[in-house]
């Protein structure tokens, strides 16, 4: 008997949770049970040969909004080069409507519906022993010949029953590694599928801290909890917290989806002293329009929220995600720009302008008709247009989510953008007007280099009429973000004065007292090594004291700023930065 579980990623670097915990749930069969992590970017047939090569008995698929039309195609042609194979299908995607699956699905024998682990080792039980029967297992809904039969709900298991499921981290290294100490959310968000549990699990802190210590020692680069709202218990988030900052290995991060307006003032001046670059927070925002937050029942206030990731933007230690939903009920084009422009007055490092998905099961999915929301009816269920929103504002949010994701969350032109955005009448009008220039360009069209981006935002604000010195700053910052960023030695003409500098540079390196007053960690180096780590380069604008948060002229003077590549920023992968006395 050979069981394969199968997991379709939606990028590499993931991995699957699901998969590892039902198999280490089930380790009295474990020798029966393989696992294969795919991603959504590899071909189907190549997929569907190497699941055949392996020559199942039964293959189980995790399935997700992101590739459940991928899973069903390979399922399908599955049972026709292995006619008894037996397959089912796990996962929030088919949960909430497992019979309709298998009514429309001939392909498919069972889905275990909700929480997987006791069901599957009874499912492994059943296929390895023949007992117990599949009508006396809880959770599941299968295919009897031609009758379908929905077994009563499975009742919750005790997380602490369930095995860690990490041996060992080899070749994980540069993937993310996911972890949960919690099941279950508090909130009743209409657009999400936790909230229909309505309670919260937790690990014990003794099994927590067990977990934990296994990232520290190996050195794990970061562990995302998939807990809903990770400090939905106040106790139960300081404990985690605390034990990782007081086990910091100076190198793991641990990303964490919380709720801002919940954190106490007392909480985040003791997460101020953690490291910085130890935690991650992702807060969604999702809209500041009260009206659309009452309806899809997000019962905070923007005000409270934004004092909040102010007070933790003050630590400086801590990167920060926040979320925002184009496409709910009650906000048209120009109230989903006031809440852009709300989010982004608090410069998150990172700003996710996403969609609203009608996921099976959730609030806003039942009431669609009601708040004149229409999707696409395949996964993964993205809002076409809303009574509020016409699907041509929908394409122009689309527009301007290609400028944030290429330009502002990439980190690589944020200081330019936190300028320029000053000469127009908000930020969301920035990047609207950009997003117009990039599409009548067909840049959206094509993949572009480093080099070419800078170009491309450099144009754009030449055809925009800046003053000449507004122009001169613009190019100057984009320098400075330009290499930041990376230490490329090519630089376009109206970016590169540094061929004036080239005796200043050498001479600066070949100068102890300088290396041991600047790059003291690099003073071993020899001056040529030092030159391809480093980069001196000359500014006409003091780049390095503009204060972003007061809108005003860069002040006009000649800097000298070292880039030292070998040390850069946890938080943003910017390289170190001092400025240079030249006298």
């Amino acid at each position: 008997m050979k069981i394969l579980l199968a997991a379709l990623n939606a990028k590499y670097i993931h991995t699957s949770l699901p998969l590892r915990s039902l198999k280490k749930y089930a380790f009295s069969y474990e020798k029966y049970i393989d696992t294969e992590e795919y991603t959504i970017n590899n071909d189907e047939k190549a997929i569907l040969e190497d699941i055949f090569e392996k020559n199942p008995d039964v293959v189980g698929f995790s399935c997700y909004i992101w590739n459940i039309n991928i899973i069903m195609d390979i399922a399908e042609n599955l049972k026709k080069v292995l006619p008894d194979v037996f397959i089912f299908l796990g996962g929030p995607e088919v949960s909430f409507d497992s019979e309709k699956i298998l009514e429309n699905n001939s392909f498919i024998d069972a889905v275990i519906r909700g929480e997987g682990e006791e069901t599957f080792r009874l499912l492994a039980s059943f296929f390895i022993n023949g007992k117990p029967a599949l009508e006396h297992i809880d959770g599941i809904t299968f295919r009897n010949e031609e009758k379908i039969t929905a077994n009563p709900p499975r009742s919750d298991i005790s997380l602490d029953s369930i095995p860690f499921v990490y041996d060992d981290v080899s070749g994980l290294e540069n993937r993310i590694i996911y972890y949960e100490s919690q099941r279950g959310c508090p909130y009743n968000c209409q657009f999400c599928l936790s909230s229909i549990e309505g309670k919260v699990r937790f690990l014990s802190k003794k099994r927590t801290f067990s977990d934990l210590d296994f990232f520290i020692k190996n050195r794990v680069k970061q562990v995302k909890f998939v807990d809903r709202t990770f400090n939905c218990n106040k106790k139960h988030a300081h404990t985690i917290w605390k034990y990782c900052m007081e086990n910091d290995n100076g190198f793991t991060n641990f990303h964490m989806e919380i709720e801002a307006h919940i954190l106490d003032d007392s909480e985040i001046d003791f997460l101020k002293n953690a490291r910085r670059g130890l935690f991650q927070f992702e807060i969604g925002v999702q809209s500041t329009n009260l009206q659309t937050l009452s309806v899809v029942k997000r019962n905070c206030d923007f005000e409270t929220l934004a004092h909040k990731v102010k007070k933790i933007h003050e630590g400086k230690n801590i990167h920060v995600h926040l979320d925002l939903i184009a496409g709910l009920p009650f906000e048209d084009y120009s109230s989903f720009a006031k809440s852009f422009n709300d989010v982004y007055s608090l410069h998150p490092e990172q700003l996710q302008l996403g969609f609203l998905k009608l996921l099976k099961g959730s609030g806003l999915r039942r009431d669609a008709k009601k708040y004149g929301i229409v999707f696409d009816e395949k996964a993964p269920y993205e809002v076409l247009y809303t009574n509020e929103m016409p699907y041509s504002d929908m394409l122009k949010l689309k527009a301007v989510e290609d400028i944030v994701e290429t330009y502002y969350n990439s980190g690589k032109t944020v200081n330019t953008i936190f300028f320029t955005v000053t000469l127009f009448p908000s930020p969301f009008d920035f990047f609207e007007e950009f997003s117009n220039y990039w599409h009548e360009k067909n840049y959206h069209k094509f993949s572009h280099n480093k080099q070419e981006l800078y170009k491309i935002f450099y144009e754009f604000c030449l055809q925009s009429n800046y003053s000449k010195d507004s122009i001169n700053e613009i190019s100057d910052l984009l320098k400075y973000d330009y290499l930041l960023s990376d230490n490329l030695r090519a630089l376009y003409f109206w970016l590169d004065d540094d061929i004036n500098i080239k005796d200043f540079k050498h001479d600066f390196f070949n100068n102890a007292e300088n290396v041991k007053k600047y790059i003291p960690h690099l003073y071993s180096y020899s001056p040529s090594q030092l030159s391809r780590i480093c980069r001196v380069s000359l500014f006409k604008y003091d780049v390095l004291s503009y204060n972003w948060d007061i809108p005003s002229e860069i002040k006009k003077k000649d800097t000298y700023v070292l880039f030292d590549y070998s040390n850069r920023d946890i938080i943003t992968n910017h390289a170190s930065v001092f400025g240079i006395n030249k006298e």
